[in-house]
């Protein structure tokens, strides 16, 4: 597995880390039993990141990762989560004291005295700009609750506000081969900061895996079925925000570009990622251990040509620039 250190994080990460929400809600259900082998098998494959949030099954994620960590005490894992998202998403929530509150919780579910690196988890747009919230998230890593902070955000310029502050240690933000507007002015400016880009939902919810198609549906309890046009939190969540239909007619021709340099699909979509200038770790989600282990492979894929990007760009511009380049 390759590895990747940002100044600001001081530390060597796995390019292709675990995304966790799959393990605590909205993908279908996921037992304790099948997510420990999931984290089992991601650590086997390299794997030294795992994300979460304290809202992921209201911290089961969260709880399972802590309980797996405290059985496994001898492993080094980096362990991002996010807070912010338990309450209504009003900017006056954003206070040192609810800072506290959310991540002494995150602290008794993780098992840890200190968090390695909390995310405020896309909170209202004010809020990136408030003086008030750097400073609170200032005061926990003198306390010492929390060793770094970091943004997950929704836009484009939600990330390039954060990134002015000087504590700011990363930012997570939808890239992949759907959603390229982050490479314009993110991944530049996040390399000279020395910040640390965590790329979230990097196979567009599956769709470049290329199992898809357009009849595919999803269990009820799986936001690809209840937040397909927005109805409970950010539509760029789920398939970068792009239309299925479209999604899976352009999933085809990712496919037969991912074929035409001898890997799968998913794979190829990870390591074209992980292998951009900027981006520090991928982290896909995985509900079961082939999922993980195909993920993590992505991590030592030998460099793709200048060719592949180029191809991914057109069908970019082809399928989904003009619906979601000016929106996020």
């Amino acid at each position: 597995m390759d590895t990747r250190n940002a100044a600001r994080i001081g530390r060597d990460l796995s390019v292709i880390g675990l995304g966790t929400w799959q393990l605590g809600a909205d993908w279908g259900d996921v037992s304790e039993a099948d997510a420990r082998s999931v984290l089992d098998a991601s650590v086997e494959a390299g794997v030294s990141v795992f994300d979460t949030a304290d809202v992921y099954g209201d911290g089961r994620s969260e709880q399972i990762i802590g309980g797996y960590l405290a059985d496994n005490p001898d492993l080094d894992i980096f362990v991002a989560t996010k807070m912010g998202r338990r309450e209504e998403q009003d900017p006056a929530n954003f206070t040192l004291e609810k800072f506290r509150e959310w991540t002494d919780r995150s602290r008794t579910n993780l098992r840890v005295d200190t968090l390695d690196l909390v995310q405020l988890h896309c909170p209202p747009t004010p809020v990136f700009s408030t003086d008030a919230v750097y400073d609170a998230l200032d005061t926990l890593v003198a306390e010492g609750a929390i060793a770094r902070y970091g943004v997950s955000v929704e836009t484009v310029d939600e990330a390039l506000a954060a990134m002015e502050r000087p504590g700011l240690a990363s930012v997570q933000i939808i890239v992949n081969a759907f959603r390229l507007k982050p490479l314009e002015r993110v991944l530049p400016a996040a390399a000279e900061a020395g910040i640390a880009v965590i790329t979230r939902v990097p196979l567009a919810s599956g769709l470049l895996s290329g199992k898809y198609t357009a009849d595919t549906t999803f269990a009820a309890n799986d936001h690809r079925t209840f937040n397909r046009h927005g109805e409970a939190f950010d539509v760029g969540e789920t398939f970068s925000g792009v239309d299925f239909e479209r999604g899976v007619a352009a999933a085809q021709e990712f496919s037969a570009l991912a074929a035409s340099v001898d890997l799968s699909p998913s794979v190829a979509a990870l390591a074209w990622l992980a292998q951009l200038d900027g981006v520090t770790t991928v982290i896909p989600g995985a509900r079961n251990v082939e999922q993980a282990r195909t993920n993590a492979s992505a991590g030592s894929v030998a460099p793709l040509p200048e060719s592949f990007g180029v191809a991914v760009a057109d069908i970019y511009d082809r399928y989904f620039r003009e619906a979601v380049h000016g929106r996020w």
